[in-house]
């Protein structure tokens, strides 16, 4: 069962100067970005890997807001896999907490340390811009 690597979400206390940081230092490229529920994303690539920068509205306390503490941190980290509902069940096999909603893409889940991840089909986190 292959996976890859393919999504870092960084909570971000500055999106502008997060953003100038991996543009200059590192060459990526902003691929799109916009609001999504309480945060904005500002996803960028260098081709090979999808860096979600997000900003919480500074009244966010959504639970998601907060999985990693309420500080800037890497969110959370995201793999493509090639059997979504395989790779489900071996989550919940391990008995991994599923923290997504049922029905929704990608799958977040708790990993044994305390930290948060995603499964998602191949090519989710297509790297073209929307």
């Amino acid at each position: 069962m292959p996976t890859k690597l393919a999504h870092i979400s960084i909570k971000v206390d500055d999106l502008e100067a997060a953003g100038k940081f991996y543009e200059e230092i590192f060459g990526f490229k902003d691929v799109r970005g916009g609001v999504n529920d309480d945060h904005f994303s500002r996803h960028m690539t260098d081709g090979n890997v999808d860096i979600a920068l997000m900003k919480y509205d500074d009244s966010a306390s959504s639970k998601a807001s907060q999985v990693g503490g309420d500080k800037p941190c890497i969110h959370h980290i995201g793999f493509e896999v090639d059997d979504l509902a395989e790779w489900q069940k071996k989550i919940e096999g391990m008995g991994l907490e599923i923290i997504s909603k049922p029905g929704v893409i990608p799958v977040k889940f708790r990993a044994p340390g305390g930290h948060i991840a995603e499964i998602a089909p191949p090519k989710h986190f297509d790297l073209s811009p929307r």
